[in-house]
């Protein structure tokens, strides 16, 4: 199971309306949740997003790092990872 850490919770709880269209979560410990049961991930660079999304099945070959920056799956962290949920 993947471990989330503080910051990465409060981007998510932050910026959760990038994929749904109502709140999932209200609390920390509601996001922290939220990302376990969806088997959310966090990844170092784009090529892993590139790779993971790959393996996963979906056709990413013709996408450009923008644009698979852009997906609604995949946030950008602050600190240079991405937060990534299987599509």
């Amino acid at each position: 199971m993947e471990e989330y850490s503080e910051a990465v919770v409060q981007y998510f709880l932050e910026h959760q309306s990038q994929l749904y269209d109502e709140p999932v979560a209200e609390t920390l410990e509601e996001a922290e949740v939220f990302l376990e049961e969806n088997f959310a991930v966090v990844l170092n660079s784009i090529k892993e997003c590139r790779n993971y999304l790959d393996d996963m099945g979906l056709d990413v070959i013709g996408l450009s790092d923008r644009e698979l920056q852009e997906m609604d799956e995949v946030f950008s962290l602050p600190d240079g990872r991405f937060l990534l949920f299987d599509c």
